[in-house]
């Protein structure tokens, strides 16, 4: 019988849990360590909505993974950005990252959708 995706995402998370308490991991986005206690979580780098549900992950801070969310679209992320150096030579998560490192390994703040991305979803929701 396989395992449902729900059991396997639960063992993974578990095994990470595990990995983490040992010793810190490195953010691939921006270099710093993730502490057990720091705010993280995994990032498909195909997005699942993009058919990305079994391909890889990172465990990235959660800022980290909510700067891309809010800067690109599912449809970006699968076309052009689907491994970390992408990422990080695209300007504008360039432009977070450098800023980012300046902050501590425990350091989190709310990520909001940047503006150009909220303006074109209020233009398609607006225009049926």
């Amino acid at each position: 019988m396989k395992p449902s995706a729900r059991r396997v995402e639960a063992a993974i998370a578990a095994v990470e849990a595990l990995a983490a308490a040992r010793r810190p991991s490195i953010c691939p986005l921006c270099d710093r360590p993730i502490p057990p206690e720091a705010k993280s979580s995994r990032h498909h780098l195909t997005p699942r909505l993009k058919g990305g549900t079994h391909m890889g992950t990172v465990r990235l801070h959660q800022i980290c993974h909510s700067a891309i969310h809010a800067r690109f679209s599912e449809t970006e992320l699968a076309k052009r950005l689907a491994d970390i150096e992408s990422l990080k030579s695209d300007p504008e998560i360039s432009a977070f990252i450098a800023w980012v490192r300046t902050k501590p390994p425990t350091f989190h703040a709310p990520t909001r959708m940047t503006r150009d991305r909220r303006d074109k979803a209020k233009s398609r929701s607006s225009n049926p």
